[in-house]
């Protein structure tokens, strides 16, 4: 009876694919990301009033989403979504890659050898570059190899 209890709660794979980030202006946004050297993967306007705009963030298999006319999406105050994480395997490599393409990019904090340096969008939605050191990394994470261990 337990048993089939148990398999009554299991729940399905779920993938995280889409993320609101709440904006003033979607065009001075889509220059940014553009800038930041996120994919642009939809720019539509499907209605009078609607405008979607997606764009990937290298290597990442979720989107964030912005743009006009999304009901609660678009309600979001804009600059409200902080600390987005994008986990990096260097976090040198990654700071520097966007300095050169003129995002401003906080100083590398490190917090017990987990790594971070911040960057926000013109409306001060913020992201967090991540690293966690090679030696602590485990399967299934973001950049674990084998051979670090």
């Amino acid at each position: 009876m337990a048993e089939n209890n148990k398999a009554n709660m299991t729940v399905p794979e779920m993938k995280l694919e889409l993320v609101p980030v709440p904006v003033s202006d979607v065009d001075r946004a889509k220059a940014f990301y553009e800038k930041a050297g996120f994919t642009l993967g939809v720019d539509t306007r499907p209605s009078e009033g609607m405008r979607v705009v997606q764009f990937t963030p290298p290597g990442s298999a979720c989107t964030i989403v912005f743009g006009t006319g999304m009901g609660e999406i678009t309600a979001m105050k804009p600059g409200s979504v902080k600390g987005l994480h994008l986990v990096v395997d260097n976090i040198d490599t990654a700071r520097s890659a966007l300095m050169k393409r003129g995002i401003e990019v906080g100083e590398i904090t490190d917090f017990k050898s987990v790594k971070y340096a911040s960057f926000s969008d013109p409306d001060g939605n913020s992201w967090l570059l991540q690293e966690f050191p090679p030696e602590v990394r485990q399967p299934g994470q973001s950049f674990f190899k084998e051979d670090d261990k």
